[in-house]
């Protein structure tokens, strides 16, 4: 039971690195180049819920090997 709550800690604690490091660059690059922030946006918002997709498989995996 310890091991599947480690396990699903790690994956949303990874999941809100990633989705942080996406944001952060995404502004970066609207900042860079306002013209695009919509484009920019769009991805940036693709690709957050992918890595929330992959998250959340990742808790439900952790809470069913458990058993």
């Amino acid at each position: 039971m310890v091991l599947a709550g480690i396990g699903a800690g790690l994956a949303v604690i990874g999941a809100g690195i990633g989705i942080g490091k996406i944001g952060g660059s995404a502004m970066d690059a609207m900042a860079r180049q306002p013209e695009a922030a919509g484009k920019i946006q769009t991805a940036m918002i693709i690709a957050a819920a992918l890595i929330e997709g992959v998250a959340l498989f990742a808790v439900v995996v952790a809470l069913i090997a458990k058993a």
